[in-house]
């Protein structure tokens, strides 16, 4: 099938001035060339002015608010786009970030995408968030479905570091990750989307971590959405420390970059 666009979709973990380190995650986003791109924890005004000026070819936008962590997302020139900051994904939490909604125009088709970064913690309060955030992201897709004709009919994706880690309760009450994740993918089916697969895990703190790799960052897209296929038939290429080999190349490169690999995906035309 041929390519209608490719997306990355990548926290790149407290996203501040550093110029080395900013000039290590240019080339690397350089590298994978995408169409769209949205990051996760931009953190400073010097971060949004290097990306701009160092992707002459696309146009930017961020969020804003009383929030440190901000969501950037750009779009290469050509592409005909419309962005809206979306508050209500805030849970009515001001210090959580809104989303970050993009719409993409392809003839008469609309591709809504919705950069997500949700709350990281394994309180109660913490799943509770998350599990509010992922209903409004279906309650908007049952919205966009009635404009595009009826059920189903959307392009709609949502995702980003959506922090899916499960809770921690006392007296064997924990919800382990797979469990959210499992309930995620249940409510997605009953508008119709699913979770794609990916190549790999996204999270890891390094090997002195006592943190195991964990499955923290998603997509959630219509089902009748076409992908790529990678390597082992999954939709989404998980690129940086988990395409290396050891833990000492995968550790080094979480210090030099980020905590969370890279996500890629190309969608495909219908």
């Amino acid at each position: 099938m041929a390519k209608l666009f490719s997306l990355a979709s990548w926290n790149v973990e407290h996203f501040k001035g550093e110029p080395q380190r900013v000039d290590r995650v240019v080339a690397f986003l350089k590298e994978q060339n995408p169409d769209v791109l949205g990051l996760y924890e931009v953190e400073g005004k010097v971060v949004f002015s290097q990306m701009v000026e160092n992707f002459p070819g696309y146009q930017f936008h961020i969020t804003e608010g009383p929030q440190t962590q901000e969501i950037l997302v750009g779009v290469r020139n050509g592409l005909t786009a419309f962005f809206t900051q979306r508050v209500e994904f805030k849970s009515g939490n001001p210090s959580l970030r809104p989303g970050a909604l993009l719409t993409l125009h392809f003839g008469n088709d609309n591709y809504s995408l919705l950069f997500l970064h949700t709350k990281s913690s394994g309180t109660p309060v913490g799943l509770g968030l998350r599990d509010d955030m992922f209903n409004r992201a279906f309650k908007l897709k049952k919205t966009l479905d009635k404009v595009a004709g009826g059920k189903g009919k959307a392009n709609f994706m949502f995702m980003g570091d959506l922090n899916t880690m499960g809770m921690t309760y006392p007296f064997d009450k924990s919800i382990d990750a797979d469990i959210e994740l499992r309930k995620l993918e249940n409510e997605a089916s009953k508008v119709k989307m699913r979770r794609l697969g990916k190549s790999s895990k996204t999270w890891w703190n390094g090997p002195k971590s006592s943190y195991p790799k964990s499955d923290l960052d998603q997509v959630v897209a219509s089902e009748h959405m076409r992908f790529r296929q990678f390597a082992g038939g999954v939709d989404v290429d998980v690129r940086g420390w988990p395409k290396l080999s050891t833990p000492a190349e995968q550790g080094d490169w979480i210090k030099k970059y980020s905590d969370h690999g890279l996500l890629y995906l190309v969608i495909e035309k219908p």
